[in-house]
């Protein structure tokens, strides 16, 4: 006599733990698939060590910080910056990856699957933020080798890098839009790239923004790049906080975060909406 059953059905899950749990399956695809490519990270860490030298050995010696041009202060004023552009820079990596899923149908090929919509996006966001967290460590350590030096407590430190991995993490979202909105990655690079030179270069970064002219002063105070920039060197302890009216450069901290996290509700609604509807 054959004894016939039904299996137990297994328990549903809730919207919000499937989205979890598929964006997580999603992160380590393509955390693995970045292992398996090196060079992807290789070249990643490559571009802001440039950054580094470049700025602390070639225009060190003439860029002025408050009333003096001594190299030893610029390379501290110096580093919050190029922090904040090495995490930003990865928007375009971001683009450029989500793209090129686009070009070769595997989007499509996710969208067919019973997964939470917006997972796909968000896995491949916090893998790039792992990849950002790895660059920002070792380019640490080549700051400390140049010459940078923090001057308060380890966990404002901490904080200061939290805040620029939530930035990198923002502008990753950004990269998501421009990844889904092009035909070719190549499209999604130049994309990426184009309007982040502004926003990092028009800024607290690399300059003392009491050398600019008044228009373009208030212009770079209310960045939200310079925000972030102003808030670690005000976490590290480091010169080149600027004496301003503007809010944000007054209360950098809060700036930071209310930036972030606004950039990451509107181009995170913006990118799953554009993922709907997207096709190839």
């Amino acid at each position: 006599m054959t004894v016939t059953g039904t299996a137990p059905a297994p328990r549903p899950r809730g919207g919000v733990v499937q989205s979890i749990g598929d964006s997580m399956v999603v992160a380590k695809r393509n955390l693995i698939r970045m292992a398996r490519i090196p060079e992807m990270i290789i070249f990643g860490l490559i571009q802001p060590v440039m950054f580094v030298v470049l700025f602390s050995y070639v225009f060190g010696g003439s860029m002025q910080v408050g009333d003096t041009t001594d190299p030893a202060v610029y390379r501290e004023f110096l580093m919050a910056g190029i922090f904040a552009q090495t995490v930003t820079f990865a928007t375009a990596g971001a683009g450029a990856g989500i793209a090129d899923d686009m070009h070769k149908g595997l989007i499509d090929r996710f969208r067919s699957l019973p997964m939470a919509r917006g997972a796909v996006l968000t896995g491949r966001t916090l893998a790039d933020l792992v990849q950002t967290a790895l660059t920002l460590f070792v380019l640490a350590m080549v700051a400390l080798l140049v010459g940078w030096r923090t001057h308060t407590s380890a966990g404002e430190v901490m904080a200061g890098f939290g805040l620029l991995l939530l930035l990198g993490y923002a502008f990753t979202w950004i990269g998501a839009l421009i990844g889904l909105s092009v035909r070719t990655p190549e499209a999604a690079t130049s994309g990426g790239l184009i309007w982040l030179f502004p926003v990092t270069f028009v800024s607290t970064a690399f300059v003392d923004t009491s050398q600019m002219t008044p228009w373009l002063r208030h212009v770079a105070e209310w960045n939200p790049f310079s925000a972030t920039v102003q808030a670690c060197r005000e976490l590290f302890g480091n010169p080149g906080v600027v004496d301003s009216p503007a809010w944000p450069m007054q209360h950098p901290v809060e700036a930071s975060l209310m930036w972030s996290v606004l950039i990451i509700v509107v181009f995170r609604t913006l990118s799953v909406r554009k993922y709907r509807s997207a096709s190839v």
